[in-house]
C-alpha cells in the first residue's frame, strides 16, 4: 500500500505527440515543490526519513503477531498509524520522484530519488507482516469489528483489496524478501529505461532533438518532415534495441516468476486485482473494441487517406493534420482560458478547483532537456495537492492534454478528503475525470466552431484522439498479453518482440496503412509496458465509461453535476458498480461498452456525411 515514485501512481505519458507551430507560447509555469519540502537537503527531509524509520520499528514492535487478537478500537488505531506512515513515506517519494522527472538526466536528482527509495524500502520492511496478518483474520471476526466500529468500517475497501490477494499470498519470509529486493528489481529497470529514453538524441534534418520534440514532428503539416522524424526514430530505436529488449525480457520474466510463486492464473490477474475490476469486465471491453476495429479505426483512416490524397497511408501520416487544418500556435494564456471556460460551463465549482493549478506552481508545462516526455498528474499525498506535468508546445492537442491532466487534478483534489489509504482511485476509474474534462473542452470548441470546415477539423481531431485512447490502447494491451505469454516459453529476441508488435498494429489500424521498415521497433519507447504492465486498458475503460456518462449528462439526468462530484470524491472507497449506479450505468453489462463505442462511430458517420 505504500506508494512508489511518481510514475506508477501517475497518468503516464500519453501516446499522441504535439506540434510547435510558430510564435511565443507565453510564460510557461514551473513546479513549486516547496509545498512538499523546501529542498532535498532540508532538515524536514531528514526529520521525516528518521520518523518513518522509527515509526515502522515501533509499529512492528506493537503489532506484529498480535493483529488477530485486537478488538475493533485497537485495529482502528493500528490502521490509523499505518496510514500516517503511508502519508509521510508518500510525501518523501512524491517529492523525490517529481524532482527526478523534471530532469531525469541529472545525476544528483537520480541519486536523491534512489537513496530515498532505498531508505523507504528498508524502513518499511518491518510492515510487511501487516497485510499478511490481516489476511489471516477470520471473515466473521473482521465483520464483527466492522459492525462494532463505524470508523473502522469506513476502511472496509482497504481490507477487501488486501484480502483479495489472500489466495496468492506467500510466506512471511518470502514477502519480506520480495519487498527488500524490489529496489534492485523492477524499480532499477524502470529507472534505466527512463534515463535511456530521456537521454536519446535524434538528428532530424540537422537539428538535434530529444524524443518529445521528435515525436512532435509526426504532427507536422510538412509530410517530408514527418517521414524524416519517423525514420530517425526507427534508426535510434534500432541502435538501442538490445537494451530495450533486455529491459522487457527481464521485467516480463521477473513478473512470471513472482506470478508463478503466487499462483496467479494469468499475467493480467495482478492488474485486475489492483484495479478492483473483474477479468470478465476487461475481457468484454477488449472484445467489444476489437470487434469494432472495422467501423472505427479502419473506416476513419480510409477517410483520412482520401483527405490527404494518398494511395496508402504511411505510419508517419497517422497523426498528420488535415490539409484544411490551420497551422496555429495556442499560447498558454489562451489554453488556460479555453479549458477553464469549458469547466465553468459544466460547473463553476470545477473551474474553482482547477484554478490553483495555474496560480500556485502546481503545473510544470515547458519542454526542457532531460525532462520526462509526455504528461501526467501525480496526486502526491492527501494532505498536500496534486502536481501536473506537461510538455506544452502550443498545438490544439496540447490544449486537450491540459484539459485531460487538469481533470485528473480535480479528481485527486476531491478524493483527497478520503484520507491517504482511500483516496487512490483504481486505474479503471482513474481516467474518468480526465477524459470527461477533455470531452467538456472538445464540446465547448465544437459549439463555437465558425463553419463546417472548422467543425470537420475538430471532429476529426477528436475521433483521432478517441482512436488513440481506445483502439490503440487495446492494441497495446493485446501486445502485452502476447509478450508476456511468449516470454513464458523462453527468452525473446528483438525480432520476436517486433513481430508481436506488428501483429497487433495491422489488425488495429487497418488496410489503409503501409508500414515502413523500422516501425516494428516502435514498442521500445512506450513507458506503460515498463512501468505498469497492463495499465493501458484503463485508458479504453475510461474513454468508454465517459462516453456513456456524457450521454447521460446530455440527456439531462437530474442533479448530474452533484452526482459527478460525489463520484470523484469517493476516490477508492467504492466499487465501480456502486459509483456508476446513480447514473443508471453498469460496466459489467457487455452492452455498456457498445454504447461508448457508438459515440465514436457516430462522429465518423458525421464526417462521412460531410463528404457527400
Amino acid at each position: 500500500m505504500l506508494r512508489s515514485p511518481a510514475r506508477p501512481d501517475s497518468d503516464l505519458p500519453r501516446d499522441a505527440a504535439t506540434d510547435t507551430g510558430a510564435g511565443p507560447l507565453g510564460d510557461l509555469p514551473e513546479w513549486d515543490l516547496s509545498d512538499l519540502y523546501p529542498a532535498p537537503d532540508a532538515a524536514e527531509v531528514k526529520r521525516d526519513l528518521d520518523w518513518v524509520e522509527e515509526a515502522c520499528e515501533r509499529f512492528a514492535a506493537d503489532y506484529e503477531g498480535k493483529l488477530a487478537d485486537l478488538d475493533a478500537a485497537g485495529l482502528l488505531d493500528c490502521v490509523l498509524r499505518y496510514e500516517r506512515i503511508d502519508l509521510t513515506a508518500g510525501r518523501l517519494m512524491s517529492y523525490a520522484g517529481l524532482r527526478y522527472y523534471q530532469q531525469t538526466t541529472d545525476p544528483a536528482r537520480a541519486k536523491f530519488m534512489s537513496d530515498c527509495q532505498d531508505k523507504i524500502t528498508t524502513y518499511t520492511a518491518p510492515l510487511v507482516f501487516f497485510s499478511l496478518e490481516i489476511n489471516r483474520i477470520p471473515d466473521d471476526r473482521l465483520e464483527t469489528h466492522f459492525e462494532a466500529n463505524a470508523e473502522l468500517a469506513r476502511y472496509r475497501p482497504i481490507f477487501e483489496r488486501l484480502r483479495a490477494m489472500r489466495p496468492y499470498q506467500l510466506s512471511d519470509e518470502l514477502e519480506k524478501f520480495l519487498h527488500d529486493q524490489s529496489v534492485v528489481g523492477a524499480t532499477a529497470w524502470n529507472k534505466l529505461f527512463d534515463e535511456t529514453i530521456a537521454g536519446l538524441e535524434f538528428d532530424v534534418d540537422g537539428e538535434i532533438l530529444g524524443i518529445e520534440g521528435t515525436l512532435n514532428l509526426l504532427t507536422e503539416q510538412d509530410r517530408s518532415k514527418r517521414e524524416a522524424a519517423a525514420r530517425e526514430l526507427a534508426r535510434v530505436f534500432a541502435d538501442r534495441l538490445p537494451l530495450f529488449s533486455r529491459v522487457h525480457n527481464t521485467l516480463a520474466k521477473e513478473k512470471e516468476v513472482e506470478d508463478r510463486w503466487r499462483g496467479m492464473p494469468t499475467p493480467q490477474t495482478g492488474r485486475h486485482l489492483s484495479n478492483h475490476v473483474e477479468p470478465e469486465v476487461v475481457e468484454a471491453l477488449r472484445n467489444a473494441v476489437v470487434a469494432a476495429y472495422p467501423k472505427l479505426s479502419h473506416r476513419y483512416y480510409e477517410l483520412k487517406r482520401k483527405w490527404l490524397g494518398l494511395d496508402t497511408l504511411e505510419i508517419w501520416d497517422r497523426n498528420a493534420p488535415l490539409p484544411m487544418e490551420e497551422t496555429r500556435t495556442i499560447g498558454w494564456d489562451s489554453a488556460r482560458k479555453m479549458v477553464l471556460d469549458a469547466y465553468t460551463d459544466f460547473s463553476p465549482r470545477m473551474a474553482d478547483i482547477a484554478t490553483p493549478f495555474f496560480d500556485k506552481g502546481w503545473i510544470d508545462a515547458g519542454v526542457k532537456p532531460g525532462k520526462a516526455p509526455g504528461a501526467f498528474a501525480h496526486p502526491t499525498v492527501s494532505d498536500a495537492h496534486p502536481y501536473v506535468m506537461l510538455n506544452y508546445l502550443g498545438k490544439p492537442r496540447d490544449v486537450m492534454t491540459l484539459a485531460h491532466e487538469l481533470g485528473h487534478g480535480v479528481h485527486q483534489v476531491l478524493a483527497a478528503g478520503q484520507g491517504e489509504l482511500l483516496a487512490s482511485t483504481p486505474l479503471t476509474l482513474a481516467e474518468t475525470a480526465s477524459v470527461f474534462g477533455e470531452m467538456l473542452t472538445f464540446r465547448k470548441l465544437l459549439a463555437n466552431a465558425r463553419d463546417d470546415a472548422e467543425r470537420k477539423v475538430l471532429l476529426a481531431g477528436k475521433v483521432e484522439d478517441m482512436i488513440n485512447t481506445v483502439v490503440r490502447q487495446i492494441a497495446f494491451y493485446d501486445f502485452e498479453c502476447k509478450l508476456h505469454a511468449a516470454r513464458r516459453n523462453g527468452e525473446l529476441t528483438p525480432d520476436d518482440i517486433n513481430a508481436l508488435w506488428m501483429s497487433v498494429q495491422a489488425e488495429s489500424l487497418g488496410p489503409a496503412f503501409s508500414y515502413m521498415d523500422g516501425y516494428e521497433t516502435f514498442w521500445a519507447y512506450v513507458p506503460h509496458f515498463v512501468h505498469s504492465p497492463f495499465y493501458v486498458y484503463a485508458y479504453a475503460f475510461g474513454d468508454g465509461l465517459v462516453n456513456a456518462l456524457y450521454a447521460v449528462y446530455e440527456e439531462g439526468n437530474p442533479d448530474f453535476q452533484e452526482k459527478y462530484f460525489e463520484m470523484l470524491k469517493a476516490g477508492g472507497s467504492k466499487h465501480h458498480k456502486e459509483l456508476l449506479a446513480p447514473f443508471g450505468l453498469d460496466a459489467s453489462d457487455p452492452a455498456f461498452w457498445d454504447k461508448g463505442l457508438s459515440m465514436i462511430s457516430g462522429m465518423i458517420d458525421e464526417l462521412e456525411a460531410m463528404e457527400n
